[in-house]
């Protein structure tokens, strides 16, 4: 339980304490599973919470979604899970302890409520078989059934059964993107049953939902360039269209998305600001295509218009902030603070990427470097002790001034004080061969 303290960002750990407390009213049994433990015991930074009951996922998660004001993104009635986004930015997963049987290789499963240790012995790769329990009657007991503690130790990729990518060959692209995220060497035994898929030609039976979740996963990860250039060289990319290939692949622009992102001031992310990636990265992906091709990329993955919109709005709303920022007369740092915080970040991050004015890119340089990490040390707490509460204009007015406040003030001068003078040399009688002389 400290290891996992120590990981969590302040956010996360508000959001499992409101998971945990819900699950206890509705008396489930509680566990961290999947990405965020494979990530915790590993070491890495957590991204978003995989948590598993057992009982009734979907129906704890709208309840959980209603007492928490949390928006649900998504839903998936066969696997009874669902995923939620906080007022916070914190996305978690609620998923049911399940087992699930495929009659026949890349078919839809047959899905039934299970004990958290069937379905740790039913997942992919042992480094997601990893489990936490977070409920009260056995908090902090670990669960690892198939030693994935051990591949994390080794860093090695080790499929669970000898059919876990016929089973769903989706689980090929994620055995591709870790490789790549984690570092981590694939199991001969592994790597095998992929080339059989392979050779199966099952991976065109990898769905539009598969794709789209996948690509999620890729668009929030900082080497999404070094994953799609691994994917392209398993000439995977082609089944989703073949103008994702050679010079159309914008692996420069994947390049320029990763330096942008390494500005961010808190390792590639910013505390308190939820950043939307998946326009970014479906900007970046079709840059270079046409507009039919984009169009056939869009209906090869199943994007609904609005999701393809967004990243339409994301590159004008980057043009508009671009000539915003340029001819901006500010003198003072609060004045380019106020400005540049009304933007989204995603729009600042596709500035930086695509700007050629020196005027804009130190601007925004400055902003997300020097500004922001100095406005985000300013409290809540010191509001309140300024004489305003939470939620009213008040605190909303005197919160901004006191950001100004600090972004405005002269760094104070460092005197150095100067050294002493060395001592002046001890006065005596001369000795030694001098002396007798």
């Amino acid at each position: 339980m400290f290891v996992l303290e120590s990981h969590l960002t302040g956010e996360q750990s508000r959001v499992l304490a409101e998971i945990r407390s819900r699950a206890e009213q509705e008396g489930l049994n509680l566990f961290l599973t999947g990405g965020a433990m494979r990530d915790m015991m590993g070491g890495f930074p957590i991204r978003d919470l995989d948590v598993t009951v057992e009982g009734a996922a979907i129906k704890f998660a709208k309840t959980l979604a209603q007492s928490a004001k949390a928006e649900v993104i998504a839903i998936d009635d066969l696997r009874k899970s669902a995923e939620l986004k906080f007022p916070s930015g914190v996305t978690a997963s609620i998923s049911m302890a399940r087992q699930e049987h495929y009659p026949k290789p890349a078919s839809k499963p047959m899905v039934k409520p299970a004990t958290i240790h069937e379905d740790l012995r039913g997942r992919d790769f042992t480094i997601n078989a990893i489990a936490l329990s977070i409920g009260n009657a056995s908090r902090g007991l670990l669960l690892d059934p198939t030693n994935g503690l051990g591949d994390l130790s080794c860093k090695e990729l080790r499929a669970i059964g000898n059919h876990a990518l016929y089973d769903d060959p989706s689980r090929i692209l994620r055995l591709l993107r870790l490789r790549v995220r984690l570092k981590f060497n694939i199991d001969e035994r592994t790597w095998s049953q992929y080339q059989n898929v392979r050779d199966a030609g099952l991976a065109s039976k990898i769905s539009s939902a598969a794709w789209r979740t996948e690509l999620q996963q890729i668009a929030a990860d900082p080497d999404a360039g070094d994953i799609l250039k691994a994917l392209e060289d398993e000439q995977l990319l082609k089944l989703i269209s073949p103008a994702l290939s050679g010079a159309k692949l914008n692996l420069p622009g994947f390049q320029k998305l990763q330096k942008a992102r390494q500005v961010l001031p808190f390792g590639s992310s910013v505390p308190g600001v939820a950043i939307d990636w998946f326009p970014l990265f479906f900007a970046t992906l079709v840059e270079k295509l046409t507009s039919r091709e984009r169009a056939q990329v869009a209906r090869a993955l199943e994007l609904e218009k609005p999701v393809v919109e967004s990243a339409t709005k994301l590159e004008a709303r980057a043009k508009k902030a671009e000539r915003e920022i340029a001819a901006l007369k500010v003198h003072r740092p609060s004045a380019l603070y106020a400005v540049l915080s009304k933007i989204p970040m995603e729009a600042l991050l596709l500035v930086l990427m695509r700007s050629s004015q020196r005027i804009v890119l130190d601007r925004v340089k400055n902003y997300l470097q020097k500004y922001l990490p100095l406005a985000l040390e300013v409290t809540e707490h010191e509001v309140i002790e300024a004489g305003a509460q939470p939620g009213t204009p008040k605190f909303a007015k005197l919160y901004q001034r006191l950001i100004a406040t600090r972004l405005d003030a002269r760094p104070k001068k460092v005197v150095v004080p100067e050294p002493p003078p060395p001592p002046p040399p001890p006065q005596g009688r001369r000795t030694g061969s001098f002396a007798r002389s």
